[in-house]
């Protein structure tokens, strides 16, 4: 599993021009699934996520997590995030996983965020178009592949 994870003071989603989900202060999550990914990868990056410490505290530095800000999530589902570039100049997405195996796990990983912060995530619609807007707050953009867990 790979994420891109946000700070963002609002996010939304929009298909066919048509907000779909929004969110204030909290973390955008674009998350991209391969064949090989198991509950094991869902469960170690969505506490990480949850823990990450990279919410200002009173001193202006990077302190609080997720849950210590009541910040909430939107998760987005981004085959994108598996793209091969090493040949040519046209991305490959042989490693992105399967519609029938990655979406249950889009959405296993949706349900253990929500509960992670015991409020709904904001979701995308797997495999739709979207249309993603945010404000990226500081910025502050990490990149997680839970097959490289640094």
């Amino acid at each position: 599993m790979r994420a891109v994870i946000q700070r963002v003071s609002e996010a939304s989603v929009a298909i066919d021009g048509a907000i779909h989900s929004q969110i204030g202060t909290g973390l955008l999550v674009l998350l991209g699934c391969e064949n090989a990914d198991t509950d094991d990868d869902i469960d170690w990056l969505s506490r990480k996520i949850c823990a990450l410490r990279i919410f200002d505290d009173e001193n202006g530095v990077m302190n609080r997590s997720l849950l210590d800000v009541g910040g909430q999530v939107l998760i987005v589902s981004q085959f994108t995030l598996w793209a091969s570039y090493k040949k040519g100049n046209r991305p490959s997405y042989l490693r992105a996983g399967s519609h029938d195996i990655t979406e249950p796990l889009y959405e296993r990983f949706c349900a253990a965020m929500t509960r992670l912060i015991g409020a709904p995530a904001a979701t995308g619609l797997f495999g739709a178009d979207m249309q993603v807007r945010l404000t990226n707050d500081g910025p502050v953009t990490i990149c997680m592949d839970t097959k490289n867990r640094e």
